[in-house]
């Protein structure tokens, strides 16, 4: 069966058309219950949002599905997407929903699900909830007028993941004494971050903490991380702390204000954990996406470098088959298992500050660890309806077949298109920058001309 509704990382389009609407949520929500509803507990679901509008809309409609089907909902507003995650099986609840559209704009939403281990939902279960909504709820299936659903709010959510942040910085340390900048991106994180940072010691310079339900990720976060740059030198402060709309990825600064992106933030933490005796499996987890540069400095101290496919559940299921507690995404999406079985922005970020800490050095020389491989990064636009159309071109073929070719063995050339948008995405890298340039150029004038 092939996937109409889910993409890499749950169902995400723009807020009120299909698939972003009520009825689709409604009936997501019921299949969704239909699928988790085992045995006669009670059975529950937590549902959070980030700050976008349309939480209004699709918030109601998940929770009237879910309750359709016998389930009690507990709601707890904006929230991380990593709260939903951790929330999900501390409330030992049967399923976990975040709605957000993550990194991207106010109008676009998205609904990510967990399972009750706090796990995102594998290919098979996705199929399976689709093929639920596809045939629609009999009747039968239904819950009784008596067995209705409830729901209800949770007030202490935001603390109870506040506090499971603050536990996974190490006890002996503090923050006393650093100056920090951190960017919500006007997002789900925009009360959790700072508050821990604050409560652990630091000196907090927040930024992008008053959401208005439009600016979510406008010009600040993990996607623009130039707006934390000017603050952390505005502020001179120590390092700075950039978060996506959903808290789920993180990028940093440092005190010069230069941008340290996912590869340089694994580096560091798989090196330090290293030294600690922490870490497992022999090396790291990315995706095709991960510059050479963090591969061969893994290398340099024995580690591997596992590359999974692009979507921080197809790392997590690379870190489980070989054992690995450490992996992530170039982007930011860092996942580290001991604590969390997803991607955590501010987590993560406490890891490294932990590092800044111990060493006493500057952010700039703790957080720069390797120098990457020129590498570029295009993305090309096609009609949604195409599908990969474009790539099954042959002068598209022939292009990247080529561009292979002139990279040689030093260098890589990766094409995929995205799980979330209507966008084909074009990488190359390797050590001569002019033809890393040259073969991305070829190929996306190729799948231009294709698409038009």
């Amino acid at each position: 069966m092939s996937r109409k509704f889910f993409g890499t990382d749950g169902i995400r389009g723009i807020a009120n058309r299909e698939p972003m609407t009520a009825t689709t949520a409604l009936a997501l929500a019921a299949a969704a219950g239909g699928h988790f509803r085992r045995g006669a507990h009670r059975h529950r679901v937590v549902i959070g949002k980030d700050t976008r509008l349309s939480g209004y809309l699709l918030e109601p409609a998940l929770t009237a599905g879910f309750i359709s089907m016998g389930m009690d909902v507990i709601l707890v507003g904006p929230m991380p997407t990593p709260a939903i995650a951790m929330l999900t099986p501390s409330l030992r609840a049967d399923l976990g929903v975040m709605i957000s559209a993550s990194h991207n704009a106010f109008q676009d939403n998205g609904i990510k699900l967990f399972g009750p281990d706090g796990n995102k939902l594998s290919d098979d279960i996705e199929l399976e909830i689709e093929r639920r909504m596809e045939a629609g709820i009999a009747e039968q299936e239904l819950a009784g007028p008596r067995d209705l659903g409830r729901a209800q709010r949770l007030d202490d959510a935001p603390g109870r993941y506040m506090e499971f942040a603050k536990a996974t910085f190490p006890a002996e340390l503090r923050l006393d004494g650093l100056k920090i900048a951190v960017d919500c991106a006007n997002g789900a994180a925009y009360r959790a971050a700072p508050t821990v940072l604050f409560e652990l010691g630091a000196e907090v310079v927040p930024v992008a903490v008053s959401p208005d339900g439009f600016n979510i990720n406008r010009d600040c976060g993990a996607t623009a991380p130039e707006t934390l740059a000017t603050a952390v030198v505005a502020h001179n402060a120590h390092v700075g702390i950039a978060l996506d709309g959903d808290g789920d990825r993180v990028r940093m600064v440092d005190e010069a204000g230069r941008i340290v992106d996912g590869d340089q933030i694994m580096a560091l933490i798989a090196r330090a954990w290293r030294r600690a005796g922490k870490l497992r499996g022999g090396g790291v987890v990315s995706t095709v996406m991960s510059n050479l540069g963090l591969e061969r400095y893994l290398r340099s101290m024995d580690l591997a470098l596992v590359r999974a496919r692009v979507g921080d559940r197809y790392v997590v299921e690379d870190m489980r088959r070989h054992g690995i507690n450490v992996g992530g995404e170039q982007s930011g999406h860092i996942v580290l298992s001991d604590h969390i079985a997803t991607g955590d922005g501010l987590v993560t970020a406490l890891q490294v500050l932990a590092e800044l800490v111990r060493t006493g050095k500057p952010a700039s020389e703790v957080m720069h660890l390797f120098e990457p491989a020129p590498q570029l990064l295009r993305n090309v636009r096609y009609q949604a309806g195409d599908g990969a159309a474009p790539l099954d071109a042959g002068p598209v073929k022939q292009a990247i077949a080529d561009g292979q070719s002139r990279l040689g063995d030093g260098g890589r050339l990766v094409i995929r298109r995205s799980g979330t948008e209507p966008v084909i995405r074009v990488m190359a890298e390797g050590d001569d920058e002019s033809l890393v340039a040259a073969v991305v150029e070829s190929v996306c004038a190729s799948i231009e001309a294709a698409a038009r």
